[in-house]
């Protein structure tokens, strides 16, 4: 069956052309178009299939009811699986998102910025790079809804979602000493990103609250974006010290790169030397014995930050700023 254009619609509910355009574009009620036509109008879009030109519509309406997600990493299963929820739930409310991955540079995320410009984005979510400021205020003053979330940018009054990250590494180390560990590395990386810092920060005042000493050597800063085979090394030079009976990764990539190490040294994980690792993977399930994690809640911070977004969409007025913190959970595997 031959879908139906505007006009055949418009004849086949017996109204004008202009009465169905302002139905389609969400336009009825302050048209004062009554209910009962709405419902008509509707009934039959619905069964004809007819499906509204994005473009020519966001020409009209300037809405394009497309959401710009800019986060690190697309590959990495933290980011995929959030933006797979964000997705859902976006796509469930009548948006579709675009989403591309910034690697950390800020010429790319800047470029990024500028493409979702010009394809009129109606809205932007975004993991921020340091240094991407001034782009997002200038998104802000134009009255664009912008959320971040997972890491938040201190000089900006943006909304924000994201998880309580100095706790969970502090719980994290909190557990290594209560099981009696006494000397607990941890492997992060040289991003200067506010979460990480959190997760360094956690570490060090966990292990100063339970009067151990903070040891630098017992700190691996892996650089951001390197060779694995570079971060394989470092790991395996840090694990040479045998007195190391802990280890929080403060990413999932950087402890899968850690469980490659401890295969080719043949160092198993139990009783003697315990591992963490900072947002789950399928891989530390799948591992024997199961890997402990520190889980965001991704399916509350998908869901709050489509909320948001929308909301804003939805306001007349500019809404008051949010920061809302979701506590992340450390599970215990085996």
């Amino acid at each position: 069956m031959k879908a139906l254009s505007i006009k055949d619609i418009a004849q086949k509910a017996n109204v004008s052309i202009t009465t169905v355009s302002f139905i389609i574009n969400g336009k009825a009620k302050e048209k004062s178009i009554s209910d009962g036509v709405i419902e008509k109008v509707e009934k039959i879009i619905e069964e004809s299939g007819y499906k509204p030109n994005q473009i020519a519509r966001s020409l009209r309406t300037g809405n394009s009811n497309i959401i710009g997600l800019i986060v690190e990493d697309i590959s990495n299963s933290f980011f995929a699986k959030i933006a797979r929820l964000i997705e859902d739930k976006a796509y469930k409310r009548g948006y579709k998102i675009i989403y591309s991955s910034t690697e950390n540079s800020i010429e790319k995320a800047r470029e990024l910025i500028n493409m979702f410009k010009s394809r009129k984005v109606d809205a932007y979510i975004i993991s921020p790079v340091k240094g991407l400021e001034e782009d997002i205020r200038v998104l802000i003053n134009d009255d664009k809804p912008v959320i971040l979330f997972d890491r938040n940018l201190e000089d900006i009054d943006a909304n924000y979602v994201g998880a309580n990250h100095f706790s969970a590494s502090y719980q994290s180390i909190e557990n290594f000493v209560q099981a009696g560990k006494k000397n607990i590395a941890l492997v992060t990386t040289d991003i200067d990103v506010l979460q990480i810092t959190e997760r360094y920060e956690g570490y060090k005042k966990a292990l100063l609250d339970y009067g151990l000493p903070y040891n630098e050597d017992l700190v691996l800063k892996v650089h951001f974006n390197q060779d694995e085979q570079e971060t394989i090394n470092q790991i395996k030079q840090l694990f040479n010290n045998d007195k190391i009976d802990a280890v929080l990764f403060a990413t999932n990539y950087l402890a899968i790169s850690g469980l490659k190490v401890l295969k080719q040294i043949r160092k198993t994980i139990g009783n003697d030397f315990s591992v963490i690792a900072y947002d789950d993977h399928e891989a530390f399930e799948l591992h024997t014995p199961g890997i402990s994690t520190v889980q965001q809640p991704l399916e509350e911070i998908a869901e709050t930050v489509i909320k948001l977004i929308l909301s804003q969409l939805s306001s007349k007025t500019k809404l008051p700023i949010q920061e809302v913190i979701i506590p992340a959970k450390l599970i215990i595997r085996d």
